[in-house]
């Protein structure tokens, strides 16, 4: 999953982790190898599957409706929807048939995925080991204050949300590594762009939060995830609990590609690089995805890559952040593809990139962030408490498809579990932080 505190433990963020440790060429070698543990594996998913078919017959007949109580529980209430102006149809209504459709088999995948995760939360930290971090993009290279300004030109059509007239937001960007642990940055791994803006007005997503004045866009390093959806979340996580998450590799290649693109070195500075929503969101009626790409802030001309040079020690992006932010502005341009071609551009496999060259990104915002300190320990501290999760959101900009639903569900319950744990309350910034 993307940045946030609720992902898999150690062993299921393996297609994050692993595919970048190995050579393509050496993928039917390990298949070969595991071949022993394979079947035992395959049986376990097998009967869980079927486990959860069955209930989803069970609810399907029961009530005919989408979801269950597990996940309505986390849904927006109607209220807020209200607050909020959206009319918007519900999704799997008849109204987006063929784009946002809920399986019957999704809550009860859902609910097993957030209570796998959790189980797995409180085991790894239950010796008392403090802080929790956070399961997915643990280490920060660090949390740096921007300048996210709208911009005035943009199409009819996309001026929503925040994006509804031009205005400038104080924001608080955290990059980091896509690992569930911290671990050293020459290791191949996603990197991770997390954009909270500040001074917001109207009511969020998230019932805990509907009243917070902030906005979340949440990016990593590729533009595809590598799991299509919760049911096969499932299916992966059962692998991965036996050691042999590469069981689930081997009927799905496709995602392994993803998994693999998602870990591929692309450069050795977190200010030069592109950064993808991945998954799909609504801009008011349209569907869209959103990207951040690296300009020069003097000319606005795309960021031509620095010269590379072998990294330095095991913090030596962090250490590049601290020498560009030290010495100049770091710059980016944000972005959204409107979706123009739903048979090939889905909202429910985000494991598919939408063709930029059918549906092209259209310049949103800028971001400047200007030369500062960052990497005092009050900072870090801020920046290790803060959450990002892409439901919280103005409904304007509500996530869609199935892999946002899990993460809304995983993500709140796992940053809670973690916040508790760690004795910190969750707070929302208001962007007139400082630190010494």
């Amino acid at each position: 999953m993307s940045e946030a505190d609720g992902a898999p433990t150690d062993d299921s963020t393996w297609a994050v982790h692993f595919p970048g440790n190995l050579r393509w060429s050496n993928a039917m070698q390990i298949v070969k190898g595991m071949a022993p543990y394979a079947a035992v594996a395959m049986d376990e998913v097998d009967r869980v599957g079927r486990r959860l078919k069955a209930r989803a017959a069970l609810a399907s007949e029961a009530s005919g409706q989408r979801g269950n109580s597990i996940v309505r529980a986390h849904s927006a209430s109607e209220d807020a929807r209200k607050r909020a102006g959206d009319t918007r149809p519900e999704p799997g209504s008849s109204a987006r048939a063929g784009q946002e459709a809920i399986p019957p088999d999704e809550p009860d995948a859902i609910k097993w995925i957030l209570d796998a995760m959790a189980e797995a939360v409180n085991k790894e930290y239950a010796a008392g080991n403090r802080p929790a971090w956070r399961d997915a993009h643990a280490k920060a290279h660090g949390c740096v204050k921007a300048d996210f300004k709208v911009k005035a030109d943009i199409p009819a059509e996309l001026r929503r949300g925040v994006f509804a007239a031009p205005r400038s937001f104080t924001a608080w960007i955290r990059f980091s590594n896509g690992h569930g642990k911290p671990q050293d940055d020459r290791i191949r791994d996603g990197r991770g762009m997390s954009i909270k803006l500040t001074g917001v007005d109207g009511p969020k997503l998230l019932a805990q939060e509907a009243e917070a004045k902030t906005q979340d866009f949440v990016m990593i390093s590729s533009p595809a995830f590598f799991i299509r959806n919760a049911s096969d979340y499932v299916s992966f996580l059962r692998a991965s609990k036996y050691h042999v998450p590469f069981v689930f590799f081997m009927t799905h290649w496709h995602e392994l590609r993803a998994a693999n693109a998602i870990v591929e070195d692309k450069g050795g500075e977190v200010f030069e690089q592109r950064y993808f929503s991945m998954t799909p969101y609504l801009l008011g009626e349209r569907y869209i995805k959103f990207s951040a790409r690296p300009v020069d802030c003097g000319t606005g001309a795309a960021l031509a890559p620095s010269v590379a040079s072998p990294p330095g020690g095991p913090d030596y992006l962090r250490d590049r952040m601290v020498a560009w932010m030290s010495s100049k502005d770091a710059c980016f341009t944000f972005a959204v593809q409107p979706q123009t071609d739903p048979a090939t551009m889905p909202v429910e496999d985000p494991t598919i990139v939408w063709d930029e060259t059918k549906a092209p990104f259209v310049e949103v915002a800028t971001i400047r962030i200007p030369k500062q300190r960052f990497d005092t320990d009050a900072q870090q501290s801020f920046c290790e408490n803060l959450s990002y999760t892409p439901w919280h959101a103005l409904a304007e900009h509500r996530p869609v498809g199935g892999i946002n639903r899990v993460r809304k569900v995983v993500y709140e319950g796992i940053s809670l579990l973690r916040h508790k744990l760690n004795q910190s309350p969750r707070v929302e910034p208001t962007g007139n932080e400082t630190f010494d």
